[in-house]
């Protein structure tokens, strides 16, 4: 049982944001998995379902499912680079169930799916380590206010995670960095 030093305030509007951000990251890797299956929807199912919560939708058993079978093609993907598209989909349909806790490793459910497609990002270009945090400063741009303020009520991304890891740390360095860039200016 936690107690309230513990938990953080989400409300459903924080996790449609949360949950939009995610999707919006998550898109634009999802050809790595189509080329991978090609005819096999799970992910792009689980980006739908994503869409549509975070535009009012219910945070119901069909977003849960739908997450779930992104887990499911991720492991009947052939490439490195389509386990980590449908990985990043899994992440932004299961972002609307972030936990209202004041722990590190809520920040992988805010910024998985970002780490996720930037990965898939570095595989396609020959594991290019160089790509990944450039498609991550892109992805940054479309982070609302309101999904910076979220991920402020969490501690910083912990260590560990291996390269997918890294992103995720990348990722939350850098929109913790521009909240601070924001509020001196």
């Amino acid at each position: 049982m936690t107690d309230d030093s513990d938990t953080i305030a989400l409300s459903t509007q924080d996790l449609r944001a949360v949950t939009a951000f995610a999707a919006a990251c998550a898109e634009g890797a999802l050809g790595a998995f189509e080329d991978d299956r090609p005819g096999d929807t799970r992910p792009r199912d689980a980006l739908a379902a994503a869409g549509e919560f975070a535009r009012g939708g219910a945070r119901g058993k069909a977003l849960r499912d739908t997450a779930t079978a992104a887990l499911g093609a991720a492991k009947c993907a052939e490439t490195e680079a389509g386990r980590q598209a449908a990985w990043a989909a899994m992440s932004a349909a299961a972002a609307a169930y972030l936990h209202p806790l004041a722990r590190a490793t809520q920040v992988k459910h805010i910024l998985g799916a970002g780490a996720h497609a930037a990965r898939a990002a570095e595989l396609l270009a020959d594991d290019d380590r160089s790509v990944g945090p450039r498609h991550l400063r892109q992805l940054a741009r479309h982070a609302t206010p309101l999904v910076v303020d979220v991920l402020t009520r969490v501690p910083a991304a912990p260590d560990g995670g291996g390269r997918v890891g890294e992103l995720v740390r990348l990722l939350d360095t850098d929109l913790r960095t521009r909240l601070s860039r924001r509020s001196r200016a």
